[in-house]
C-alpha cells in the first residue's frame, strides 16, 4: 500500500521555495515586475494614437473619455512571467487635471512614470497645458508623498518607510546643473506631437518652441522627444522611451539637439549652456520683470506665442456638451430628458405661486 501524501505539507513546502527565491532576488523572469505610467496632454493632441502604436495594438484610436485604463505586458524570455505595465490616459486636455488623484496613490508612486504629450501644430496653447498638467500632477504626488510619510511615522515599520524612499527620485551627483534644476518627483518624459505639421513652420518660430521645451525638459531632468505617427523612424524612436518608463527597457543612444531636426534628448543629455539664452531678438528682457529663469521663459514664450482665448474650453467642464463625444441617440434621449426637466420646472414653479395665493 503505497504511503498516503500529505497535501497540506507539499504546498508549504512549495510556498517555502517561492519565498525562497524571492528573498534571494528570484533569478532571471522568476518575478512579475509591475509599473505605472500616467499619461497626458494636449486635447486631441494624438495621446491614444501614439499610446496604441507603441503598445503594438492596431486598432482605430478613439476620443478619451475623461480618465482610462489600459495595461501592456512583455516577456523577458521564454517561460517566464510578463512584466505588466498600468497605464492611465487622461482626456480633456486640461479640464479634467482634478483626475489626476486616481491613478496617482500611496502604491503606485514607487514605479509611477509620467508622459506628458504636447501638440506642436498648437505653440499658442502649449505652455499653459504644460504648466497646468505638471502642477496638477506635482500637488498630488506631493499630497500622496505625505499620505505615505504618515503611515509610514503611524506604523513604524520598515516595509512603509521603504515605500517613501523608493517613491523619492534620486539624481546622479554628475547630473548637469543638478544644483539649478528642479527635478520632476517621478520619471518623466515630454512628447512634442504633430511634428509633421511643426516642420512647416517658419524656422524661427520652431527654434523658439524647440529651446522652449528643452529648457523646460532639463530644468525638470525629463527626457524630449518629438515625434509623428506618420513616421515610422520616430515612433520607433518614442516606442524605446515608452518601453524604458513601461517596461525598464533601454531607451536607446540617440540624441539631437538641432532644432531643424526632431528633438531626441534623453533626460541628463542636455544642459543649460547647451541651450543657451531665450530667443529675445526684438524683445526688451528688462521689460519682462521675470521672477525667475522659468519665468523669463514663459515670458519670452508668450510674447512670441500669446495665449489664445480658451474661456468657451473652461466653461466646457461637462464631458456631455463636448461635441467629441456626441452620441446621437444618447444626445437625443439626453435632450429629451432636459426637456422633461425643464417642464416639470416650470409646473413645480406654478404649483407654488398657486400655493402662496391660496394661502
Amino acid at each position: 500500500m503505497m504511503p498516503k501524501l500529505h497535501s497540506d505539507t507539499l504546498w508549504e513546502h512549495a510556498a517555502a521555495e517561492v519565498q525562497s527565491r524571492e528573498a534571494e532576488g528570484g533569478g532571471e523572469g522568476e518575478t512579475v515586475n509591475e509599473r505605472s505610467v500616467l499619461l497626458m496632454g494636449s486635447k486631441a493632441g494624438g495621446k491614444t494614437s501614439i499610446l496604441l502604436r507603441c503598445l503594438d495594438r492596431d486598432e482605430p484610436p478613439k476620443p478619451t473619455l475623461a480618465l482610462e485604463y489600459t495595461f501592456g505586458r512583455r516577456a523577458r524570455g521564454h517561460s517566464t512571467p510578463k512584466d505588466i505595465a498600468h497605464i492611465w490616459e487622461l482626456g480633456g486636455g486640461t479640464s479634467l487635471s482634478d483626475l489626476v488623484q486616481i491613478p496617482i496613490t500611496p502604491v503606485s508612486i514607487r514605479s509611477l512614470s509620467v508622459i506628458l504629450i504636447l501638440d506642436l501644430s498648437i505653440p499658442n496653447a502649449l505652455w499653459e497645458t504644460m504648466e497646468k498638467l505638471l502642477q496638477a500632477t506635482q500637488a498630488q504626488l506631493k499630497n500622496v508623498s505625505s499620505q505615505a510619510q504618515q503611515i509610514e511615522r503611524a506604523k513604524g515599520g520598515a516595509k512603509h518607510q521603504t515605500l517613501v524612499h523608493s517613491a523619492a527620485r534620486i539624481l546622479p551627483k554628475d547630473y548637469p546643473d543638478r544644483e539649478l534644476i528642479s527635478p520632476f518627483p517621478v520619471p518623466l518624459l515630454i512628447i512634442g506631437s504633430k511634428y509633421d505639421k511643426f516642420q512647416e513652420f517658419d524656422s524661427d518660430k520652431k527654434k523658439v518652441v524647440s529651446k522652449t521645451l528643452r529648457f523646460i525638459a532639463h530644468y525638470y531632468a525629463a527626457s524630449l522627444i518629438f515625434t509623428s505617427v506618420k513616421s515610422e523612424s520616430l515612433m520607433s524612436k518614442t516606442s524605446h522611451f515608452f518601453s524604458h518608463l513601461a517596461f525598464g527597457l533601454d531607451r536607446g543612444k540617440t540624441v539631437s539637439c538641432d532644432s531643424t531636426k526632431p528633438l531626441i534628448i534623453p533626460a541628463g543629455s542636455d544642459s543649460f549652456s547647451q541651450i543657451g539664452s531665450p530667443p529675445i531678438a526684438d524683445i526688451d528682457i528688462s521689460s519682462l520683470h521675470a521672477k525667475n529663469p522659468k519665468d523669463l521663459w514663459k515670458k519670452v514664450y508668450e510674447r512670441v506665442f500669446p495665449e489664445e482665448n480658451t474661456s468657451e474650453q473652461r466653461e466646457l467642464k461637462d464631458p456631455a456638451k463636448d461635441p467629441q463625444y456626441s452620441e446621437l441617440q444618447i444626445d437625443a434621449m439626453r435632450a429629451q430628458k432636459d426637456q422633461e426637466l425643464e417642464q416639470y420646472k416650470r409646473n413645480a414653479a406654478k404649483s407654488w405661486k398657486a400655493l402662496e395665493l391660496d394661502t
